[in-house]
């Protein structure tokens, strides 16, 4: 009788059995997480852009704690993306099937002590996130017990009105202006600057969101339902703001910038629109009379 042959065992024994490919991915996609964090860095948006994970240059005194939060957030989601990568990684590679193993090898395993802790884990890491987020919100959304100037912001469709409200200030004759966009002209939001500003919002038709990038804050405006908040521009400069909730056809037009000033360049804004006659407050559903244009019709019935 000649020789039996183990047709299995010779199929098995040309498989190579090596953990380089599992080693080689988890290497990569570490490689891939560190190439996108640096890239982050790249752009025109302020120094230090890479240390802040892509935000841009913070204009704002409420911008620290977004991002300390941003920050904190990422790292921590790095630190356990890399401990369990580590951990899937170590475990393809040491029970790997080796030579000699059997073709099927045991197929259930018992561990009280580690499934009771990567349960617990997962809530405490959940619960650590939950308070400094909570920690976060109530910073951020502070109110100023005296704000020194307070802003009445209208979102419509499909532009802003900006309302100072400036009746005790007595450097723009204590009066109320405005300033209205359009879909052809972006409207101009000025500040002055190191001084507390409260937003009131709201909207003359659909769900819009106020956000400046620069700020790192938005906050929706809701019809029916105004929303408010605080807070200190802290740089000189001109920035973006736009509508961050999709709210119709022209809701790309939704842009606006803001112009943080000096105070003394802050009044004269009011001054010159108080001499072109743009006083009083626009409020809705004044602000979208004020703002349809043929454009906004023919959108409107599409």
């Amino acid at each position: 009788m000649g020789r039996r042959v183990s047709w299995r065992h010779d199929l098995d024994r040309d498989v190579p059995r090596s953990g380089s490919g599992v080693a080689g991915k988890v290497g990569g996609a570490c490689a891939a997480m560190i190439a996108v964090l640096a890239l982050s860095g790249c752009g025109d948006t302020g120094p230090g852009r890479a240390a802040r994970l892509g935000l841009v240059d913070p204009a704002s005194d409420r911008a620290v704690h977004m991002g300390n939060m941003w920050i904190g957030a990422w790292v921590s989601a790095l630190v356990i993306g890399v401990f369990v990568w580590g951990l899937i990684g170590y475990a393809a590679f040491k029970f790997r099937r080796k030579d000699g193993d059997p073709v099927i090898p045991r197929q259930s395993r018992y561990h009280l002590p580690l499934e009771v802790l990567y349960t617990i884990v997962p809530f405490l890491v959940i619960g650590v996130l939950f308070f400094y987020t909570v920690r976060t919100e109530n910073k951020v959304l502070e109110k100023n017990p005296e704000p020194q100037h307070v802003v009445n912001v209208v979102g419509q469709k499909w532009s802003w009105t900006f309302n100072y409200m400036e009746q005790k200030n007595p450097d723009v004759g204590g009066a109320v202006t405005h300033e209205v966009g359009t879909i052809e002209k972006i409207p101009d939001l000025y500040l002055p600057v190191n001084e507390s500003v409260r937003f009131h919002l709201n909207s003359a038709d659909v769900i819009h969101s106020f956000w400046v990038p620069a700020f790192y804050f938005k906050m929706d405006v809701i019809p029916g339902h105004p929303n408010q908040f605080d807070l200190t521009p802290t740089k000189i400069g001109v920035y973006d703001g736009k509508c961050a909730e999709l709210c119709g056809t022209y809701h790309a037009n939704m842009i606006f910038k803001v112009h943080v000033v000096s105070v003394g360049d802050y009044n004269k804004h009011l001054r010159q629109l108080k001499a072109q006659g743009d006083i009083g407050e626009i409020k809705p559903p004044n602000s979208v009379a004020a703002l349809t244009t043929a454009e906004s019709k023919e959108g409107e019935k599409k």
